[in-house]
């Protein structure tokens, strides 16, 4: 179990500790725990009861009306909002819910209406990238258990794999070819996946050797099928202090195709990017980039 501040609550729900403090004052809906030293603490189902307030208060429900519901009448209100078209922080804070809930059935039917409405990539450019934002806060705060972050992270996986092999890419007319891969010691998986149908939607071919990647293996699969774009994402790996020359050796041993590099170890850093190298900042700027050379 879980400990937060208000503060912590604050950040995590979008009510203000003033706000939150009031409602406990006038409602008594949360009685905040104390410590032996009387500091006030949440725990997690704590949490989850504000999560589940905040949206059904951002969805026209008076909080004089949430306070007096009791919890199984809380819940199924907010499953009733999850099967209307809410905006996107709204869907937000129920792939959180969900999250917490280890909830398979109430993050399906999110992602698949999405998915319905306006398409594998809107969703998630719009709704998967901002929700694993928010999931890097729970991770600061300590909210979030190893195993709940899996079991998401899982489940987004599969959606993007599926996704993937629905990309049909004839191989006498493709476009461009692109070679993914992650270096060593890198296993942070799903931005590469995300980019791998990214540029295989644009009828490129995309040739994916995936995770934990030595430059030897690298190196010989290049010289067998001759790439016109590397990809790469560097986010734990190599660490800081070595990126740098592991950009120029990429730079070296890659000479005849552009690499595109991005990931935490290098978007604003700082870094001497060589010439056949672009650096993406964003999701976007790969969308621009393959858009590009798409209609070359």
């Amino acid at each position: 179990m879980s400990y937060y501040s208000i503060k912590e609550i604050e950040q995590l729900s979008g009510i203000k500790a003033h706000t939150l403090r009031i409602w406990e004052q006038r409602y008594n809906f949360i009685t905040p725990k104390r410590t032996d030293t009387n500091i006030r603490y949440y725990d997690d189902s704590d949490l989850r009861l504000v999560l589940n307030i905040a949206l059904l208060k951002d969805n026209g429900h008076k909080i004089s009306r949430i306070c007096t519901m009791q919890q199984e009448d809380l819940q199924h209100e907010v499953m009733q909002l999850m099967d209307k078209k809410l905006g996107f922080s709204d869907q937000i804070q129920g792939l959180t819910l969900s999250m917490l809930e280890l909830d398979e059935e109430r993050f399906e039917k999110i992602l698949s209406t999405n998915i319905l409405q306006i398409g594998f990539e809107r969703t998630m450019l719009n709704l998967i990238y901002p929700f694993f934002q928010k999931i890097g806060i729970l991770w600061q705060t300590g909210a979030i258990a190893p195993a709940q972050e899996h079991f998401i992270s899982n489940l987004v996986r599969q959606k993007i794999i599926v996704a993937i092999d629905g990309q049909m890419v004839s191989s006498s007319s493709f476009n461009q070819k692109y070679l993914l891969y992650l270096p060593e010691n890198e296993l942070h998986e799903m931005s590469l996946l995300f980019s791998s149908y990214i540029i295989k939607s644009r009828n490129n071919k995309v040739i994916y050797i995936g995770q934990n990647v030595p430059l030897s293996d690298l190196l010989e699969i290049y010289e067998n099928h001759n790439p016109d774009y590397l990809l790469t994402v560097l986010t734990t790996s190599p660490p800081i202090n070595e990126v740098q020359q592991y950009l120029y050796k990429l730079s070296k041993s890659f000479k005849n195709s552009k690499i595109l590099v991005t990931g935490h170890q290098v978007v604003g850093q700082d870094m001497d990017i060589p010439k056949n190298m672009i650096l993406l900042n964003k999701l976007q700027d790969l969308i621009e980039f393959t858009d590009s050379k798409s209609k070359l």
